[in-house]
């Protein structure tokens, strides 16, 4: 990269809540989000549990902050990425007074799978009640590059205004796509992140044919998701956003902002194996480049935040990535899933985990991976930061995503 990029805005909203209080509670607490979905009758899906973002207005949950009038024109996955990126503005301080100022300031937030609520509602009411009981606004509420949109009006950005779609690595890419806007001159300042209202009808349906749910666990929802363990036996679908704000760094020093970390490496790739099961080391490659882009050896890696979903092949996948880069030196690597607490957020998870490693970074401590009953034999001597958070001095965070189709992401940030 030409120019260094640094963080200096967060906004997370996950099953722990709202702000970077309720999520860094949450993971310290080392206690499960996931619980029964309620948000539609579950009773004849296969998986009957999830990450359901908190609603209500207390401190820490997702409150009515965009109008009704507002909310009923977007699908909630735009909302969810909206209240996102406007808590990392607010974090960041950064409100652009001037024409040029707002030129060189943009959004790249996206979303794995959009809005499926309105669709799903939207044919039901086609079906049931005719063509003209669909609203307007049902493409524009539905399309992923609105959340982005959205965000760019409220607070006047007018440089790069774009959306990306990598299933799971969603959040993860437009971290990195954004970081290179930055870099190569095109912004100054870019909001980037993920968000995904997956907790529906029609993603239950179609991972629940899939195999890819857990199952096992239906009446004890918090045991559900256990990355790595053996008795693990698919992912948990949950909901949420992330997104940063990503500032080039002598901006941001010229401006007094408070800065979470630098990102200094980021890789991508793609599996060009199956449209689903991960292979031909296509994560590992997305790795090695992220250190190579970094300039660092892997040793300098404090803490991996890894993709870690609970699936049986997926885990092992990742788990056999890791010991090829690091060899023998695998055994000091501390690495975690944050998803053993979550869910997987799909496309907001890349955004979420990657601010998770940044406050790791932050506060000196390890996210742990919980329900580690029984570990898998793959992960035999690595530490795994079973069941409780553990305190140590990190430097240099990866963050690890990837998704359908083969699409890879990683991301290395570094303390300034």
């Amino acid at each position: 990269m030409t120019k260094r990029v640094v963080i200096t805005g967060i906004g997370l909203l996950t099953p722990f809540g709202r702000g970077e209080q309720a999520n860094w509670n949450g993971l310290m607490k080392a206690q499960s989000a996931i619980q029964r979905v309620d948000r539609f009758d579950i009773q004849e899906y296969t998986s009957q549990v999830g990450g359901q973002v908190p609603h209500g207005t207390e401190p820490g949950q997702f409150d009515d902050v965009i109008s009704p009038k507002e909310q009923r024109r977007f699908d909630l996955f735009v909302t969810y990425g909206a209240v996102a990126a406007q808590d990392a503005i607010n974090d960041s301080g950064w409100h652009p007074q001037t024409e040029e100022d707002r030129n060189r300031s943009g959004v790249l937030m996206g979303s794995g799978v959009g809005g499926l609520i309105t669709i799903t509602q939207s044919a039901q009411d086609i079906v049931a009640k005719g063509v003209r009981h669909v609203s307007p606004f049902v493409i524009p509420a539905i399309i992923v590059n609105m959340i982005g949109g959205y965000v760019s009006i409220g607070n006047h950005y007018q440089g790069p205004n774009y959306g990306v779609v990598s299933a799971c690595a969603t959040g993860a890419h437009a971290i990195g796509d954004a970081a290179r806007y930055i870099a190569y001159g095109d912004a100054d300042v870019m909001v980037a992140g993920g968000a995904e209202a997956a907790v529906t009808m029609l993603c239950y349906a179609g991972f629940g044919q899939a195999r890819a749910l857990s199952t096992h666990f239906n009446d004890c929802p918090q045991k559900a998701s256990r990355p790595f363990d053996a008795d693990r036996d698919g992912f948990v679908v949950a909901e949420g956003a992330g997104a940063v704000v990503l500032e080039e760094y002598e901006h941001a020093k010229a401006r007094g902002a408070h800065i979470y970390g630098e990102i200094i490496g980021f890789g991508l790739s793609g599996d060009a194996y199956h449209i689903t099961a991960p292979g031909n080391n296509g994560g590992q490659r997305a790795m090695e480049m992220a250190l190579q882009k970094a300039g660092i050896t892997p040793d300098r890696i404090d803490y991996l935040n890894t993709h870690g979903t609970s699936t049986l092949v997926g885990d092992v996948t990742e788990i056999q990535a890791i010991r090829n880069i690091w060899g023998d030196k695998a055994k000091d690597l501390a690495l975690s899933s944050t998803k053993s607490m979550t869910g997987h957020m799909l496309g907001a998870a890349g955004a979420v985990e990657a601010i998770y490693s940044l406050l790791a970074m932050k506060n000196s401590v390890l996210p742990p991976t919980i329900n580690l009953d029984k570990p898998d034999p793959c992960v035999e001597g690595l530490n795994l930061v079973p069941n409780t958070p553990q305190e140590k001095t990190i430097s240099c965070v990866m963050s690890n995503s990837f998704g359908f189709g083969g699409t890879n992401a990683c991301l290395i940030f570094k303390k300034v």
